[in-house]
């Protein structure tokens, strides 16, 4: 069962037979010439005290492809407007469950990797009324940093899937947690 604050979610989520909200969503792991990797921090606005850092990215569209929807949400969330040929990957896919705005859901995720130079700064014009309701902030993490934080992170097992990462990819897409 849904809440009225479910109804937010967006027009590109689904709904699964179980009841479970569904879509399928493009991420961009962007990292700069420092070896940075920028994240935003988001939050559920109907649980007050949850937070958690995460890569850039979001919803596909109907008949979007994962690599258009990609370039689309990098552009949307941080300003960065590029061709889709020049992401890497994708890199990860993951099924990812979690509750948010009072539903259940569950997104099938792609992840692709994109470097800028060190200096990039966010650009939030792009952003929908609910990224400002939901994201309060980006930021540039050393990724050594990450495991000791004491911040939660998705993917969940992000700082060792950085340091894994090649500084060109040239596989398909690994299953992560």
């Amino acid at each position: 069962m849904t809440t009225p604050e479910a109804d937010l979610l967006g027009p590109e989520w689904g709904h699964a037979p179980d009841g479970v909200r569904t879509r399928s969503a493009s991420r961009v792991v962007v990292l700069d010439d420092a070896g940075r990797v920028l994240l935003l921090r988001g939050c559920d606005p109907t649980r007050p005290g949850t937070d958690w850092w995460f890569t850039v990215g979001g919803g596909r569209a109907p008949g979007e492809d994962p690599r258009t929807a990609a370039a689309r949400e990098l552009r949307e969330e941080t300003g960065l407007d590029v061709d889709p040929a020049v992401l890497d990957g994708p890199v990860w896919s993951r099924t990812a469950h979690f509750p948010f705005l009072g539903a259940q859901c569950r997104q099938t995720e792609e992840f692709f990797v994109h470097r800028v130079a060190e200096g990039f700064e966010v650009d939030r014009a792009g952003w929908t009324d609910l990224e400002r309701a939901s994201v309060s902030e980006s930021r540039w993490w050393v990724p050594a940093d990450l495991a000791g934080s004491g911040a939660v992170f998705y993917p969940v097992d992000l700082p060792r899937l950085l340091a894994e990462l090649p500084p060109h990819w040239s596989g398909g897409a690994i299953t992560v947690a």
